[in-house]
């Protein structure tokens, strides 16, 4: 039962919690140990958060899964997990998450609530709203981005990185969208029916360009980058992941789960592995 409850917990989508640690990163602070800790804290909150939130929808999407070629395997649609010992352990991640995070910082459970309250009307009813759906789950990572803010004292993050991480996330997402529609057997997923495979190709070359763009201005116009403008040198990465991202999804018919291709993708994998290592050597060892 432990088993199936840590697999309910979705573990491979706390990869999408690394955001949270873009604030440490950019500001400067990886190697400052009180910040480091406090920003580890932040990422349990939400892998907890989140875990509890997935198994929430999980829940309330239990008919349906039902009917779904891999979500019926999922621990509560096979009935591996009784519906109530789900429901419990829902709640006490979502408490033990909120607990933490107040006692870490009133801004960080402020975050976490906003985060919890957003993800439950997603599951009700939002994530049946055309782009809207794929609006909110953007919205998702700009909250871990602010959460991983809320709990050190900023000086060099720059609002870019906003804007950036957000056009990222509507291009995973758009990307997903891509993905269930090309997969969609039944009309299972009821949101799928307001979206055409040319019209999200549209999306997510609208999103990938406007991604590159902004990533490109934050390189050269951010404030307090290293004004020998070495930031540029990361944009090929940039570019390469988007990049294979896209062949992925376009050429493989990839992208149903964003994190999936993060963990098995070697070539995906390698840039993004370059790309960290370029910024924290050029942030933390070059003059």
């Amino acid at each position: 039962m432990l088993k199936y409850l840590f697999k309910a917990m979705r573990p491979r989508q706390w990869t999408k919690n690394a955001f949270i640690f873009a604030a440490l990163v950019f500001d400067r602070q990886l190697l400052m140990l009180n910040s480091l800790e406090r920003t580890f804290i932040a990422f349990v909150v939400f892998c907890l958060l989140s875990s509890g939130v997935y198994i929430i929808n999980d829940v309330m999407d239990i008919d349906a899964d039902r009917l779904h070629p891999t979500k019926k395997n999922r621990p509560i649609a096979s009935g591996k997990i009784p519906i109530p010992l789900a429901i419990g352990f829902a709640v006490f991640l979502v408490l033990a998450s909120l607990v933490i995070a107040y006692l870490t910082s009133i801004e960080l459970a402020a975050i976490a609530g906003i985060y919890l309250l957003v993800n439950l009307a997603y599951s009700k009813w939002l994530k049946h709203v055309v782009i809207l759906d794929v609006l909110i789950i953007a919205f998702g990572f700009v909250l871990r981005v602010a959460a991983g803010v809320s709990v050190i004292h900023v000086e060099r993050f720059s609002p870019w990185l906003y804007a950036v991480m957000t056009l990222l996330a509507l291009f995973m997402g758009f990307g997903k969208r891509r993905a269930e529609l090309a997969a969609e057997n039944n009309g299972i997923r009821k949101v799928l029916s307001g979206y055409s495979m040319a019209f999200i190709d549209q999306m997510i070359t609208i999103v990938s360009a406007s991604t590159i763009m902004a990533y490109s201005l934050y390189t050269f116009s951010a404030p307090n980058l290293p004004d020998n403008y070495l930031m540029m040198i990361t944009i090929p990465f940039v570019l390469y992941g988007i990049f294979r991202y896209l062949y992925l999804i376009q050429i493989k018919n990839a992208g149903g789960e964003p994190e999936e291709l993060i963990l098995t993708d070697h070539p995906l994998q390698a840039a993004v592995v370059l790309w960290g290592l370029t910024c924290i050597a050029i942030f933390y060892f070059v003059k």
